[in-house]
């Protein structure tokens, strides 16, 4: 899996995962039990994960839908 978006947004994550189900691209949402855990006070970033074979493609549709900014840096 590869990490595409880093972030305390709960929209925004919902609305990248949304993207890529809509792509058939696999993601998912890690750390999410970690920020509930330390009570949504937005310490902990959750991380939205994308197979890692399809990850250009995901950044593409990300970038296309305006969310170029949040996107990780590949080299991290």
């Amino acid at each position: 899996m590869y990490e595409i978006i880093r972030t305390n947004d709960a929209v925004l994550l919902s609305f990248a995962e949304s993207l890529m189900k809509d792509a058939g691209i696999s993601c998912m949402i890690a750390d999410q039990a970690m920020s509930i855990l330390e009570g949504s006070l937005g310490m902990l970033p959750r991380r939205l994960l994308v197979e890692s074979d399809r990850a250009d493609e995901a950044r593409g549709i990300l970038i296309d839908a305006g969310l170029a900014d949040e996107l990780r840096d590949p080299k991290d």
